[in-house]
């Protein structure tokens, strides 16, 4: 049998395409009982609507595209499914672009993106050191474009945060009430957004606890599992600090690696807190004490802002900042 077309089911219908393509678009200005006929005859014929050429013909891809710079980490695993669930109950698709924290990476996307392949871009971003007018350049032809996470403060655009400042401020807290003193903050990159705002809390406790800011205390790791090893094993030798806070979960595991290594014990010699959004966190020896994010909420949240601009284009450059509170989790790794 030759294949079937939306021509071809109007004609042995005896309609017209319009009516049969409002029918699969679920129409409510289409019969209840043409549809049904609609739909028996189409299954009965195996037909499949070609939404792809319908999606053309309106100029729309029905896709958005999540830019992120890493999916190891489980945070933005979790904001990925929560994007997609909005995504899918709006009929849409998710393209998954992943930056590896490369600028350059960054802008190729971006630019590749505006050639029709997404209708909208959902970003956590990588290159806060950098020189963002790229986004400028694309003028009112820019794509809907939404943070989350990691922003470009000049960059006026709907957002998605947490309360980054309040939750490293009650995590450094939470370490000086365990009897910590000496207390190293662990950094990838403490020029982004979410590294200067954190680090800001961990220093406004130490100040209200009396407790004298040492900067080399602040110690600056990196994406390789292999620097951070070293680095860590470094500061725990030569530092000799009582707590650590680290500002992302890889570091927290790249502590207890170290501390195995060097017979350090957790929390009898040194307590461990971290932002971390990993199930398995009340798993580990011992159980890791977290602040976590909402990160299926963030995720969710963000893509919802990304339809509301989406379905009103002109305010799609208008700066719109949802804020969510993050939770400390307490366990084994910060007892007394």
């Amino acid at each position: 049998m030759d294949s079937i077309n939306i021509k071809k089911l109007a004609e042995a219908l005896n309609l017209s395409t319009s009516t049969i393509s409002r029918a699969f678009r679920d129409n409510s200005d289409i019969n209840g009982a043409t549809k049904d006929r609609i739909l028996a005859k189409a299954k009965e014929l195996n037909y499949q609507p070609n939404h792809y050429a319908s999606n053309l013909r309106e100029q729309k891809s029905k896709t958005i595209a999540v830019i992120v710079p890493e999916l190891a980490n489980n945070y933005f695993s979790q904001a990925i499914h929560g994007i997609e669930r909005i995504a899918r109950e709006n009929g849409y698709h998710i393209l998954i672009y992943v930056t590896d924290d490369d600028y350059q990476k960054e802008v190729s996307f971006i630019q590749h993106l505006h050639n029709g392949r997404a209708d909208g871009i959902i970003m956590s971003v990588s290159g806060e050191a950098n020189d963002h007018n790229y986004l400028h350049k694309f003028g009112s032809k820019r794509l809907p474009l939404v943070f989350f996470d990691r922003i470009y403060e000049d960059i006026d655009t709907p957002r998605v945060i947490t309360n980054d400042y309040e939750s490293s401020f009650l995590a450094t807290e939470h370490l000086i009430e365990q009897g910590c003193r000496s207390i190293a903050y662990l950094v990838v990159n403490k020029s982004l957004s979410i590294g200067k705002t954190r680090m800001q809390g961990y220093i406004d406790a130490l100040a209200k606890h009396r407790i004298p800011f040492e900067e080399n205390l602040i110690v600056d790791c990196s994406n390789s599992y292999e620097e951070n090893s070293m680095i860590i094993k470094e500061a725990l030798t030569q530092l000799k600090p009582d707590g650590i806070f680290t500002s992302v979960e890889r570091l927290a595991f790249a502590t207890y690696y170290a501390c195995y290594d060097l017979n350090i014990n957790i929390p009898g010699d040194l307590k461990v807190i971290s932002f971390s959004s990993l199930e398995i966190a009340p798993l580990l020896n011992p159980s890791l004490t977290t602040i976590t994010q909402p990160a299926i909420e963030i995720g969710e949240e963000a893509a919802k802002l990304l339809f509301t601009v989406l379905d009103n284009q002109a305010g799609k450059n208008r700066l719109n900042e949802v804020v969510l509170t993050s939770k400390m989790i307490k366990r084994n790794s910060t007892n007394k």
